[in-house]
């Protein structure tokens, strides 16, 4: 196209130079004849974008990542004039579709209209918009490419999808330890000791053990004080741009959901936490409240301004796990603030599984799990059949 413009630039100082060279109606003729080229282009383009209709429709507004829905699009020409180009672009980086129209450049004869049905996926959970973003012309001489943005774009509200393990790769990881801590407890019941949170019962009080360390002491007896299971999760907001924090997101709430399920598969009770501005918590007895955990999962706002140390502080210090034996927790990113809490956690008597959700390395922090703590990295890509 730049080519072409250099050409009829040249041809018009050539025009110029053979009105001052030889003058005549010839030489006039050609002038303007090569001047207006350039106006009609850009009459033709005003024309098309007057007389060009769009229309693009998807089944439903409320979606769900990976489903295909169907989509329909079309282009008319509702003048008596030709369309020589006419082609769109796509909203591609959060949604994709089995055939885009964009692939190549289109004809529209006078009264003529084209007709795309398809169907389209969004990738990520979250509000945005996907289908066709912009209608590009072309003039007949391939001079100019006019680009603009069609005025009423189709937003979606997208859920996370839900992933069904098989297996948690974590709870057999602590099932053989739980029973060699659990044979220990048998003769020695009296021995593991935790510090004292608020909120357990005075009964749990080893006297003892306080008197000697100068502190509360609880005592921390496997499968009689212990026995819940909680989840929590990140809720911070890393960065100002979606294509960087929304398939991190969209990766925690999918692995915070296959954990859920797994549990409420299997009726296994758990207590879920998040900060939304504090601390928002949900439990889940089994399958018959994993809708509401669900729906409470797709509600979840991610806020710049969540601290998640801040969080996890705040259900120790209020005694809120005080009953869980395993705590899961997923999150974007681990440091050594996050690390020190796991000590708080050993302290309580407590079991983690931290998965982080990341494509960098954290090798590092992987290697500090113990058989207490463990330290899973989810790939924002990958599938989590086999992984958690």
């Amino acid at each position: 196209m730049k080519m072409r413009r250099w050409i009829l630039l040249d041809l018009w100082v050539l025009s110029l130079a053979l009105i001052s060279c030889y003058g005549g109606n010839v030489s006039y003729g050609i002038f303007w004849g090569i001047t207006f080229i350039p106006v009609v282009s850009a009459v033709y383009l005003l024309a098309v974008y007057w007389n060009l209709k769009i229309m693009q429709q998807l089944q439903g507004r409320n979606l769900v990542c990976g489903q295909a829905v169907p989509y329909l699009f079309v282009l008319q020409n509702e003048s008596l004039c030709l369309f020589a180009s006419v082609s769109v672009g796509m909203y591609s980086t959060f949604s994709t579709a089995e055939e885009l129209p964009g692939d190549k450049e289109y004809e529209l004869l006078p009264k003529d209209r084209r007709t795309f049905e398809t169907r389209l996926t969004c990738k990520y959970r979250g509000e945005y918009e996907v289908g066709v973003k912009e209608i590009v012309l072309t003039d007949f001489f391939k001079l100019f490419c006019v680009r603009y943005r069609i005025p009423h774009a189709v937003k979606v509200q997208v859920m996370p999808k839900v992933t069904h393990v098989a297996k948690l790769n974590s709870i057999e990881h602590f099932s053989i330890f739980l029973r060699r801590e659990s044979m220990s407890e048998r003769t020695e019941p009296d021995i593991v000791v935790r510090d004292y949170i608020a909120g357990d019962a005075p009964k749990q009080i080893h006297w003892k053990a306080s008197a000697r360390e100068g502190k509360l002491k609880v005592r921390n007896r496997t499968g009689e004080e212990k026995t819940g299971i909680a989840l929590f999760w990140d809720t911070k907001r890393f960065s100002e741009e979606p294509g960087e924090y929304l398939p991190v997101e969209d990766k925690i709430l999918e692995t915070v959901l296959a954990l859920g399920s797994f549990f409420a598969g299997k009726y296994i009770p758990f207590s879920a936490y998040c900060g939304q501005r504090g601390v928002v918590s949900r439990h889940v007895e089994g399958l018959g409240d994993f809708d509401g955990f669900y729906q409470g999962v797709s509600d979840v706002v991610f806020d710049k301004d969540e601290n998640f140390e801040a969080m996890l502080t705040r259900l120790l210090g209020q005694g809120m796990l005080s009953g869980s034996r395993i705590v899961f927790g997923v999150m974007h990113e681990i440091d050594e603030a996050v690390m020190r809490m796991t000590e708080e956690f050993d302290r309580a008597g407590i079991m983690t599984v931290f998965y982080v959700v990341t494509d960098e390395n954290v090798e590092n922090y992987v290697r500090q799990g113990t058989e207490r703590h463990k330290i899973t990295v989810v790939p924002v890509g990958a599938e989590l059949d086999g992984l958690l």
